[in-house]
């Protein structure tokens, strides 16, 4: 049982998202005057946003990055080590 409970919910039945099948939202007491459309239009962006898997979210270029700082560290430490042999 349920009491005291006065919440606009507005729920979303096509996602048009792979990962989840239906969205509901509690809509804020400040925002309830607001448009369903304008509503609407708010959540289907956090849907999208939500449903970003955690790999396209920049790793591969981070993994890039990280591999390409090794590869000049490698590269560097090589020239160096060939200035200092020639000198000594």
């Amino acid at each position: 049982m349920l009491k005291g409970v006065n919440k606009q919910v507005l729920e979303i039945a096509e996602t048009e998202n792979g990962f989840f099948e239906k969205a509901i939202f509690f809509v804020k007491p400040e925002y309830s005057g607001m448009s369903e459309g304008r509503l609407r239009e708010s959540a289907r962006k956090e849907i999208e946003n939500a449903g970003k898997p955690p790999l396209s979210r920049g790793y591969t270029t981070d993994k890039a990055k990280i591999i390409l700082t090794l590869c000049g560290c490698f590269v560097a430490g090589i020239v160096t080590g060939v200035i200092f042999h020639s000198f000594f």
